[in-house]
């Protein structure tokens, strides 16, 4: 009998639609990338190629406990994006909002230490090396301002 598919599946906070395969439907999940969702995948046992809709809610909440916590279930250090965080100092996996979240304070900290980076961000500027001279020129209007031109006097 052919088991039912269910038409959204909810996983750590993202609508996933049930006809959608696991594996890319994970890489959806903000702060899952390639690796982190190959990993789920093979640290519980779960074919990639596997519908969403099929899963089960202990098996929803595992991909979530595995996502929230990956060190628990055996995923290297190496792979969490939240190394040796500043304020915690330990190693963490953040995603979701939480990641956008973090990611604003870290760059509202640059800004406030006037570091290098955080000067670059702030006047919205690359920050990681690359040459201004022709890229990055959006928003920016720069150009001839021509005087307006009067209209001739008619002559009789």
């Amino acid at each position: 009998m052919p088991e039912e598919i269910k038409g959204i599946v909810r996983i750590a906070g993202v609508d996933i639609k049930g006809e959608k395969q696991l594996f890319p439907s994970l890489l959806r999940i903000k702060g899952v990338g390639n690796a982190m969702a190959n990993a789920v995948c093979l640290t519980h046992n779960f074919d990639r190629n596997r519908k969403v809709g099929t899963l089960t809610a202990s098996e929803i909440k595992k991909i979530e406990e595995t996502i929230e916590n990956p060190a628990k279930f055996g995923i290297p250090q190496w792979m969490l994006n939240r190394r040796r965080d500043i304020e915690s100092g330990d190693d963490r996996h953040v995603s979701g909002s939480d990641l956008k979240f973090m990611q604003e304070q870290d760059i509202k900290r640059m800004i406030k230490i006037k570091s290098y980076k955080g000067i670059r961000h702030m006047f919205g500027l690359p920050v990681r090396g690359q040459r201004t001279r022709s890229s990055f020129r959006k928003g920016r209007s720069v150009g001839v301002v021509r005087k307006k031109v009067m209209p001739a006097k008619k002559v009789k």
